[in-house]
C-alpha cells in the first residue's frame, strides 16, 4: 500500500506512528459551534489512533482545546451567582482534584496565591459530568472536576500580565500542594489549564467518549474559532487523567522521550533565569 500524495498540509514524508491529532479554525476568527462539533468529529474518527487497556471501555486519553466560550461560562456563571467581567479580563480552567479527600486545603492554597499575586478568586464552578459511559478503570481513577474564575483584583492590569499572573498561580499552586504532604494524596491533583484565553476538556477517556462526558459540550451556545483534539496512544507512561492531552499550549504525537534530560537541564540553569516580565 502506497501513502496518499503530497497535498495541503499533508506530506508523507512525515508519516508517524501513536497518537492522533487534528484541528479546525475559522480562518476570520468568527466563532460557532459548529466549530466544536467539526472538532469533535475529527476526534471520533481518530479512535484507531488512539488505544485502551484490559477494560475496553478506559482510553489512554483524549482531550479537545477550545478558545474560551465566554458567553457559554458567563451564561452557566449566572446560574450560580457569579458575575463575569468582560471577556480577556479574568482567567479560567480545568482543575483534577483527587476524590475521597477534602478539597478544602487545595482551596485554601489557590486562595492564598491568587491574592499574593493581586488578583481575586470569582469563585467555582462544578464542572457537569456523566460518567455513565466510562469504563471501570477510567472511573475509579476519576477526579473531581473544578473551574475557578480568578479576575484582576484591584489593580487593572492588561490581558498579557494578567496571562502571566495566571501562569505564576498554576506553578506556585502545583508546587506548593505537590510538595504539601504524603504523595498519594496529591496523584490526583492537576490543573490542566488556566488561562484567558484557551480551556480544555480532557480526561482518561476513549475519543467517543468526550462529548458525552463532559456535558458542556453538548450546549449550542458553547462556541469557539478553534478546535485542537488529541487521541492517546500510551506508550512510555501509563494513562491518566492528567496525562490526556492536549496540553495547555501543545499536541503533540507520543512522548517526549527526553523529558527527564529536558526537566534536568532546566534544574540545571534556574540559577541563570531572569526575565524583565518577571522582575521578582
Amino acid at each position: 500500500m502506497s501513502y496518499p500524495k503530497k497535498q495541503g498540509l499533508y506530506d508523507p514524508a512525515y508519516e508517524k506512528e501513536n497518537c492522533g491529532i487534528g484541528f479546525v479554525a475559522n480562518m476570520k476568527g468568527r466563532g460557532s459551534h459548529k466549530i466544536v462539533r467539526d472538532g469533535i468529529e475529527i476526534l471520533n474518527k481518530l479512535e484507531h489512533r488512539g488505544a485502551c487497556g484490559s477494560d475496553p471501555l478506559t482510553g489512554d486519553g483524549a482531550g479537545l482545546l477550545i478558545q474560551i466560550p465566554h458567553s457559554f461560562f458567563k451564561k452557566e456563571c449566572l446560574k450560580i451567582d457569579i458575575n463575569l467581567p468582560e471577556e480577556g479580563k479574568y482567567g479560567t480552567g480545568l482543575v483534577f482534584f483527587p476524590k475521597d479527600v477534602r478539597i478544602h486545603s487545595f482551596l485554601d492554597v489557590f486562595n492564598k496565591v491568587i491574592k499574593q499575586e493581586g488578583l481575586s478568586l470569582l469563585g467555582w464552578r462544578k464542572l457537569p459530568v456523566d460518567n455513565t459511559t466510562i469504563g471501570e478503570v477510567a472511573r475509579e481513577a476519576e477526579p473531581e472536576i473544578w473551574q475557578p474564575f480568578i479576575g484582576q483584583g484591584e489593580e487593572k492590569i492588561e490581558q498579557g500580565e494578567l496571562e502571566r499572573r495566571l501562569y505564576k498561580v498554576r506553578k506556585l499552586v502545583g508546587k506548593e500542594i505537590h510538595f504539601a504532604g504524603e504523595a498519594e494524596y496529591f496523584v490526583s491533583f492537576y490543573i490542566c489549564s488556566l488561562s484567558t484565553r484557551t480551556f480544555c476538556y480532557k480526561g482518561q477517556l476513549m475519543s467517543n467518549q468526550l462529548e458525552t462526558y463532559f456535558l458542556d459540550l453538548m450546549d449550542p451556545e458553547l462556541e469557539s474559532a478553534l478546535a485542537l483534539v488529541h487521541s492517546r496512544y500510551s506508550t512510555n507512561t501509563f494513562p491518566s487523567w492528567g496525562r490526556a492531552q492536549p496540553m495547555r499550549l501543545i499536541a503533540h504525537n507520543g512522548e517526549i522521550n527526553t523529558v527527564r534530560g529536558n526537566q534536568n537541564w532546566m534544574r540545571a540553569r534556574e540559577s541563570m533565569f531572569n526575565s524583565d516580565l518577571f522582575p521578582e
